[in-house]
């Protein structure tokens, strides 16, 4: 299921921090006199007159070629009606981040406070010179089709209307993907439509475009069945009027192969389902219910095909698909428009792309062991890393031979590996982590409680899926803290160890822990008094299977938390050393980062067992671990400790482990400047792609390194995650946020999952 959303939640999301969801931030070095003189006065005046000599430079010298215009006028925000440009201006900011998060498009939204369409013409027109591209977004019928009409042709940019043909190039995929799993053809469909908007109409269009048959199309509206005896229709429900005649949507839907619902919520019943012709499709895409709920139709036939908007049911038919690729691939070649042979390339792009087997990191987002073409699946999933580098280029080729394309590219080869470029793996690993934690959620301790934070985290995991919370702590305490923040955890265990309830539990666990330490060092009065502190019960009700994971430390000291976790718990089998790592969400990919936490200064068999420790965890995310040991020396170019241990270390993986891709010794920017490394050190193993993960020497220099990276790159953080333990025991840093406290949390139950 879809997240639970609070109001409290989203507008805290839109408003912390730098309010809205998008920013603008330089290309270039701004470091200096000379730096600020070449951007600006008098090194700009250069670019500009280059420019001014040729106009085309302009995509040379500025972010024209990779900057699109979202603009609006509010008049019909996604459900919410005509509410205006300024309440329209948190859908615009979040259309501008899905372009760059799924493309790498840089946005400007663009509220336009009118009605009228001759102003809204005539000022986009005027703003052509600023834009690469112009997507138009959220606005009513019919003068969404006027505007978009008249932009195509005035404007030497691709200009898209999105709410008219994301939504029919998704589901034309799907329709194709459909009728091919079936056996019947496009020509031979009778298709049925509720609804007669923008969108419902561009999809119409384009499945006749497809091979769809006008006279095999019947489309209804609020009024009823659209035919040549009504004399209300305007031109765009002309262009659809049927010569048959239906009483009602019912009666249409008899013997049709295809419903296209775009319209409102329950106009369809599992009868009218049932009257459908043999194996029909059912697209009901009303949002946010659909025309028949999914599991209505689904239980009504069952060799009905269906898809929805929802994403908590199969073939999702998300706009996502295609917006953001088909104008990446526009922009790319510089195409003047997005023309019927660009819509129809990313049609069958997106459909040959379903057949394609299924990477795993697409497996695991959707709790999947082996997602593959069927009737549950006709379209790709949003989360498909594949989706870049298929519709871009399918959409460019387009381009180029339908004759809008302005600057041909000659090498796809080179194009694809620069689409591969240019979004990381951090817009993902996250998602993937916390829906494999949904599959099996498991039960966490969170052994800090009394804390708003934690307390909004264990919500957080609760509502998604990801956990079931148990609360340590007293429980007045929590409670109040619960009210005072309006939170929903009321059926939430909460477990106070001082409490009498919970005597026979101190005296159970004070038992074991005795058992366990009494040749250490340890009696029976000293087992139970520690087993009065939240992290040893907490760390005693995972061992003893009472819990599956462990979260604490969010208000005390590093090794005070993990120490209990280790004489209670303990190593898994074989390690010497258990280590902490973290992940730094990146532009380049998710970057793994260890020792981060434990080991002050490991010797050569501790660097060892660290690197193989967490190239398994890094494996664990499905990423091949590309490995560098650093230090201050590169490859015997100095000496000292640090450096021999590092390049020992080296020489020891490499024997082990032939196939590992780890070099060392090195610093830390030769493994990111290829160049550099291929052309001094060409025999290194990370030559070919660099490192994804990094080992340090000693403690000081991986927490300097992580905390740098993390405050002045301002980096997503993940961690620390605790290498080595039996079983999954995971202690936050002094401080985490709510999203580092619920990404922890996911790691945990995704290790207690493997555990058992």
């Amino acid at each position: 299921m879809p997240p639970k959303i609070r109001k409290e939640d989203a507008l805290y999301y839109h408003s912390k921090g730098r309010p809205g969801k998008i920013q603008v931030v330089p290309t270039k070095e701004t470091n200096n006199q000379l730096d600020l003189s070449l951007a600006y006065s008098p090194g700009v005046a250069e670019p500009c007159m280059e420019i001014f000599r040729n106009v085309e430079d302009v995509y040379k010298y500025t972010a024209k070629g990779n900057l699109v215009a979202v603009i609006s006028n509010g008049t019909a925000v996604l459900g919410l009606g005509n509410i205006g440009p300024e309440a329209g201006k948190p859908v615009m900011e979040g259309k501008g981040l899905l372009f760059k998060i799924y493309a790498d498009i840089d946005v400007f939204d663009i509220e336009l406070n009118t009605e009228n369409v001759d102003e809204f013409v005539r000022t986009v027109k005027i703003m052509e010179p600023t834009f690469g591209g112009v997507n138009l977004e959220d606005i009513k019928a019919p003068e969404c089709f006027e505007i978009e009409r008249r932009l195509k042709e005035e404007l030497n940019i691709p200009v898209m209307h999105d709410d008219q043909h994301g939504t029919a190039i998704i589901s034309s995929a799907a329709l194709l993907n459909g009728l091919e799993l079936v056996g019947k053809k496009v020509e031979d469909i009778r298709v049925v439509v509720s609804g007669a908007g923008a969108s419902a109409s561009s999809c119409t269009k384009l499945y006749i475009a497809l091979g769809v048959r006008p006279e095999n199309v019947d489309m209804f509206d609020s009024k009823g069945h659209i035919n040549t005896a009504r004399t209300d229709l305007d031109p765009m429900k002309q262009e659809f009027a049927s010569e048959r005649r239906f009483a009602s949507l019912a009666e249409g839907m008899v013997g049709a192969d295809l419903f296209l619902g775009l319209s409102k919520a329950n106009v369809v019943s599992q009868d009218m389902v049932r009257s459908m012709a043999k194996d029909p499709m059912v697209f009901a895409m009303a949002n946010p219910d659909p025309e028949i709920p999914y599991p209505d139709a689904v239980a009504a036939r069952e060799d009905v095909i269906m898809a929805t908007g929802r994403s908590d049911y199969p073939n999702q038919v998300n706009n996502v698909l295609g917006f953001p690729y088909i104008f990446r691939g526009a922009l790319d070649v510089r195409a003047r428009e997005i023309n019927e042979p660009m819509k129809l390339a990313a049609v069958h792009a997106l459909a040959e792309l379903t057949k394609k087997p299924v990477p795993d990191i697409v497996n695991l987002a959707y709790n999947a062991d082996n997602i593959k073409f069927g009737r549950e699946y006709i379209i790709p999933k949003p989360v498909d890393p594949r989706l870049l580098t298929t519709i871009a280029p399918a959409v460019a080729k387009a381009a180029m031979e339908s004759g809008v394309a302005q600057y041909p590219i000659t090498d796809w080869d080179a194009y694809v590996q620069q689409l591969e470029k240019r979004l990381g793996q951090d817009n993902q690993i996250s998602r993937v982590i916390i829906s494999k934690a949904r599959k099996a959620p498991k039960r966490v301790v969170f052994a800090d409680a009394e804390n708003v934070q934690v307390l909004k985290a264990a919500q957080q995991v609760r509502d998604e899926g990801i956990a079931f919370p148990i609360l340590l702590g007293k429980e007045e305490k929590i409670r109040a803290i619960i009210e005072q923040n309006k939170l929903d955890l009321a059926e939430i265990p909460v477990i106070d160890p001082y409490s009498p309830e919970q005597s026979a539990n101190i005296d159970r666990y004070a038992e074991v822990y005795f058992q366990k330490r009494q040749r250490k060092g340890v009696n029976i009065i000293e087992a139970r008094k520690m087993m009065y502190y939240r992290s040893s019960f907490g760390a005693m009700m995972v061992e003893m299977g009472e819990a599956d994971a462990l979260i604490s430390g969010l208000t005390r000291n590093y090794p005070d938390t993990i120490r209990p976790s280790l004489q209670i718990i303990g190593k898994e089998a074989g390690v010497k050393k258990v280590a902490g790592m973290y992940i730094l969400l990146t532009r380049r990919g998710p970057l793994f980062l260890a020792d981060t936490t434990v080991n002050f200064n490991p010797t050569v068999d501790d660097i060892v067992e660290i690197t193989e420790l967490t190239a398994q965890a890094v494996e664990r995310f499905n990423i091949k671990p590309r490995i560098a040991l650093l230090t201050y020396s590169n490859f015997g170019s100095a000496k000292g400790e640090d450096a021999e241990k590092m390049s020992t270390a080296a020489t020891i993986l490499h024997k082990k482990h032939p196939d590992m891709v780890v070099d060392g010794e090195m610093q830390a920017h030769l493994p990111f400047d290829l160049e550099l490394l291929r052309t001094n050190h060409p025999f290194s193993k990370l030559a070919e792609d660099g490192a994804n993960t990094l080992i340090f020497p000693n403690l000081s220099a991986s927490n300097i390194a992580y905390n740098l990276l993390k405050e002045v790159g301002e980096y997503e953080a993940i961690g620390p995650i605790l290498l080595g333990m039996r079983k999954p025991v995971y202690v936050l840093q002094l401080g985490s946020s709510v999203r580092e406290i619920v990404n922890m949390v996911a790691i945990a139950v995704v290790e207690a999952q493997m555990k058992g």
